[in-house]
C-alpha cells in the first residue's frame, strides 16, 4: 500500500467519535475556470477556515491534477442538519463569509456549482 503525506493521512483519518448517526456531508461540485485556480485556491482556503470556525469538519478539496479540466470538489461535513442550517444563516451578514464569496465574485474562479448532502457511511477498523 503506497505511503501518504501526513496531510493527507489526516484528511482521510476516521474518528468513530466525530461521525454519528444524523451527521451530514456536503458534496460541492464545482465547474471552475482554470484560468483563475489560484483564486479558486484562496477561495477554497478560506472556506476550510470558516466551516472548521463554525463546527464543521471539511474533508478539504479536490482539484484538478492532470490535464486541461474544470472540475472540483468539496466535502465538508456538520454533526446534523440543525447545525449546518445554523452556519447557512451566516451568509449574506457575517462580513467573514461575504469577503469569502467575494474572492470568487471578484476572480469570475467558480462558473457554477452545485451541492448534495449525503450520510457519510465509514470504513470499520
Amino acid at each position: 500500500m503506497p505511503e501518504f503525506p501526513s496531510q493527507v493521512q489526516h484528511a482521510f483519518a476516521v474518528e468513530p467519535v466525530r461521525y454519528a448517526p444524523g451527521v451530514i456531508t456536503c458534496v460541492i461540485e464545482y465547474v471552475i475556470d482554470p484560468a483563475e485556480i489560484d483564486a479558486f485556491e484562496r477561495f477554497a482556503h478560506r472556506w476550510m477556515e470558516l466551516v472548521h470556525l463554525h463546527g464543521g469538519v471539511h474533508h478539504g478539496y479536490f482539484l484538478p491534477a492532470e490535464g486541461a479540466s474544470d472540475k472540483a470538489l468539496a466535502l465538508f461535513s456538520f454533526p446534523s442538519l440543525a447545525s449546518y442550517e445554523q452556519y447557512r444563516e451566516r451568509f449574506g451578514s457575517d462580513p467573514d463569509f461575504i469577503a469569502a464569496d467575494q474572492i470568487r465574485d471578484e476572480s469570475g474562479c467558480v462558473l457554477r456549482h452545485e451541492r448534495t448532502f449525503m450520510r457519510p457511511l465509514l470504513p470499520t477498523r
